[in-house]
């Protein structure tokens, strides 16, 4: 009972928010920050496939204009237009370090946002016994000394994907999630050192929370040129003002803590069944808040940027024909966003099935051609540098090499 109270108790808080920091490993210059969509994004409508006809036949309400019309689409190319809302993003793509793999996600069929949320942050598909997350797995295979603030997780909650047994420090939201607490007195540190001195398990954890505490703190004491950080920045995504306060945060955090080398944050609201809008509206909304929080996260990064790969992912697609509602049902497959300075981006990767009916999965959802996994893997192993040996600790049973790995980073 008492190591139950005391486990729970070394859960710490960050600006209110649980921190658990166990033995982490130091950092390098390459980074990788994952953002989840929770809810299920409509990829059909942010990267829209404007050239299949298809496309607009099954969306009456909710297509995307094609480029060159009223609030139409950004082009990508003579296929795809980038949702207009997402325009903050397009100079990534004209930069070469924005990509985009269409028709990606699971292989497991599930609708269930539960169970397809815990496949994508357990890197096990269709395996619901799996005890640990990818990204826990990854900071223990990742090459590099230990440091306690290794791995940063922004958010209310601890995320399924850091779940296991080396553990991460969690940022807040909002601009005080920084506040001092009562872990950070040097009376209660005194207190809690001598009463768990005689076990290593939590006089680890106490120690290296109160140093990843103190990194943070140090790193987020000020903003550029000495200034506070937006004051006006509250907690809780989706809205544009506050996610961007955010995102920065999370990046100027990984640009000052040289030890910072793994983050995962998570935006939720992508459910639209109901009126779900087109280039105006509910979703228009919150891409927009998206992009400009995407957008922000790089300024964040400031030269850190061309270290850094950013994957967003989203745990399944949405349904190809518009529903009565004005909205869009459970699909399956989706697009997974890559940006960042080794990205070669400016292109469109991966196999495209197209939307026509004998090739949609289950008659109704654009199929999956690319296992997320797939994407993931050969940005662990030439990005971060994990050996075949770690990789398959990441990702055990993972699908054979995607054709297109090669392509993903800048050689």
């Amino acid at each position: 009972m008492l190591r139950r109270q005391l486990l729970h108790f070394g859960a710490f808080t960050l600006g209110g928010l649980p921190v658990s920091l166990v033995q982490a490993q130091g950092g390098t210059q390459k980074k990788l920050v994952v953002v989840m969509l929770r809810g299920a994004v409509d990829g059909l409508s942010v990267v829209a496939p404007y050239g299949e006809r298809e496309y607009a036949a099954s969306r009456p309400q909710i297509a995307l204009g094609p480029p060159g019309a009223e609030d139409g689409l950004i082009k990508l190319d003579s296929l795809f237009g980038l949702h207009p809302s997402l325009s903050p993003l397009k100079r990534h793509w004209d930069g070469g370090q924005l990509a985009f793999v269409h028709a990606s996600g699971s292989p497991d069929p599930t609708r269930s946002h539960f169970d397809a949320q815990d496949y994508l942050e357990s890197g096990t598909p269709g395996r619901k016994s799996t005890p640990d997350g990818w990204m826990n797995r990854l900071l223990t295979a990742l090459p590099g000394e230990p440091a306690p603030t290794r791995a940063i997780s922004q958010g209310s909650t601890p995320p399924r994907i850091f779940a296991g047994t080396a553990s991460v420090a969690t940022l807040g939201l909002g601009p005080n999630a920084m506040q001092r607490r009562a872990i950070d007195d040097p009376q209660m540190q005194a207190g809690l050192a001598k009463l768990y001195a005689n076990d290593a398990q939590l006089s680890g954890t106490l120690r290296d929370t109160t140093q990843g505490r103190g990194e943070m703190s140090r790193s987020m004491a000020s903003g550029e040129g000495g200034k506070s950080m937006d004051p006006s920045a509250d907690a809780g995504a989706p809205s544009a003002r506050s996610f961007a306060a955010d995102a920065r945060r999370l990046g100027t955090l990984i640009r000052k803590d040289a030890h910072t080398q793994l983050a995962f944050t998570a935006v939720g609201g992508w459910d639209t069944h109901v009126n779900q809008g087109a280039a105006r509206g509910q979703l228009a909304n919150r891409l927009a808040s998206l992009g400009e929080g995407l957008d922000a996260l790089s300024a964040g990064l400031g030269d850190t940027y061309k270290d850094t790969v950013i994957v967003v992912v989203s745990e399944f697609g949405r349904t190809l024909r518009q529903n009565g509602n004005g909205g869009t049902d459970h699909g399956h497959g989706n697009v997974i966003w890559l940006m960042g300075g080794p990205i070669a981006g400016g292109q469109m990767l991966g196999e495209w099935p197209g939307l026509d009916s004998s090739a949609l999965a289950d008659g109704r959802d654009l199929a999956v051609r690319t296992d997320f996994r797939q994407v993931l893997s050969p940005l662990l192993q030439r990005h971060l540098g994990l050996s075949e040996t770690a990789l398959a600790t990441v990702f055990p049973q993972a699908p054979q090499t995607w054709r297109y790995a090669d392509k993903l980073l800048r050689v």
